[in-house]
């Protein structure tokens, strides 16, 4: 993508991102990303691909050189509205955190949906953060920072394991849903923590 949007004097590129959509806690978290002339891109790539270190060390250098703007929808707003207009919602919360001025050449969007309502030009692709180096950053940004959300719910509502499992519907989180119930951070509209729910009524955790 960069080599063919600079070709055709496309700049900048915006790389937009979520992680944790397929959760059953915590926040959808967008990290929006444009990148500096002349940064390298050595080791961007999909942040699934990277081990949790490797994120954190790519993640710090991102903030630090690059326009990284982030966007969040915590679970109570993924249950009034369905998870993926949450997630559209955090990626234009992401895009408005970057406090871009001026003309955009393409905000370029991981998937196959563009984000509704966008006043930037925009493309949807799929496997984008596979595909190109500023998608690849925004997914290591959203995936970061929401790792370290969930660690700190994990202090906050213990029992979860939560830095583990960063709210993924593991073998692990089931069993503590079961014995434990939903805590504030579930998203309740979720067949599996609704189902429990309706077995475990929640009783003020």
């Amino acid at each position: 993508m960069e080599a063919w949007a600079a070709a055709r004097g496309i700049r900048p590129l915006i790389g937009v991102d979520e992680a944790g959509r397929g959760c059953l806690a915590g926040p959808v978290v967008a990290a929006a990303v444009v990148l500096p002339e002349g940064f390298d891109p050595e080791g961007l790539r999909d942040s699934k691909t990277l081990s949790a270190r490797r994120r954190e060390v790519l993640a710090a250098r991102l903030f630090r050189e690059a326009r990284v703007g982030i966007g969040q929808v915590a679970a109570d707003r993924i249950d009034q509205v369905n998870i993926l207009q949450a997630t559209f919602e955090a990626m234009r919360l992401a895009l408005e955190a970057l406090r871009w001025e001026g003309a955009v050449g393409l905000v370029v969007v991981d998937g196959n949906q563009p984000v509704p309502r966008l006043a930037w030009p925009q493309r949807a692709w799929p496997h984008g953060d596979a595909l190109s180096w500023t998608v690849a950053a925004a997914s290591i940004a959203a995936k970061v920072t929401r790792d370290a959300w969930m660690d700190q719910a994990d202090r906050q509502w213990p029992g979860y394991g939560f830095a583990r499992n960063k709210g993924y519907g593991t073998a692990d989180h089931l069993a503590a849903l079961d014995l434990l119930g939903p805590c504030p951070c579930h998203r309740r509209t979720f067949a599996p923590v609704a189902e429990r729910i309706r077995r475990h009524p929640p009783a003020g955790r």
